[in-house]
């Protein structure tokens, strides 16, 4: 019977309470990190959107950049020619160009207003942070 009593004598009430804290406050820790993760591969997934498009767009530019430059080339050897073939050329080169400027234009927007990597969750990260030590200051 001694063993037993032995058994009894370990301290349930306060240990019981403390495990059970602990086991609340790992189960919370780790719902938030799921929720982080999960948060970081959205992120990460719309970053690579992003970079496919700002490439798309970079080969846009250089393209069409490339494309003015044959036909501006185009130009000066159809100059010595009939009257209307310049003014074509001239067009088309001035078209080419443009697309060209519009595309920079547009790459150089996005690149400006892109948002910061990983900005949603550094923000909910900093969120959990402040809230466990609003809670570690309550007690």
């Amino acid at each position: 019977m001694q063993d037993s009593d032995a058994a009894d004598t370990t301290p349930k009430g306060p240990f019981n309470g403390l495990l059970h804290s602990l086991t609340q406050m790992f189960a919370t820790l780790v719902t938030m990190a799921q929720t982080r993760l999960e948060l970081l591969t959205t992120e990460l997934q719309e970053e690579i959107q992003q970079a496919a498009q700002v490439l798309l767009w970079a080969f846009i530019a250089l393209f069409a950049t490339g494309i003015g430059l044959f036909l501006a080339a185009l130009v000066v050897i159809f100059a010595f020619w009939d009257t209307h073939r310049v003014l074509v050329s001239i067009i088309v080169t001035g078209a080419f160009f443009a697309i060209a400027a519009v595309a920079a234009w547009y790459l150089s927007s996005k690149l400006r207003n892109k948002p910061r990597m990983l900005d949603g969750t550094l923000t909910e990260l900093a969120r959990d942070r402040e809230r466990l030590d609003a809670r570690l200051r309550s007690r």
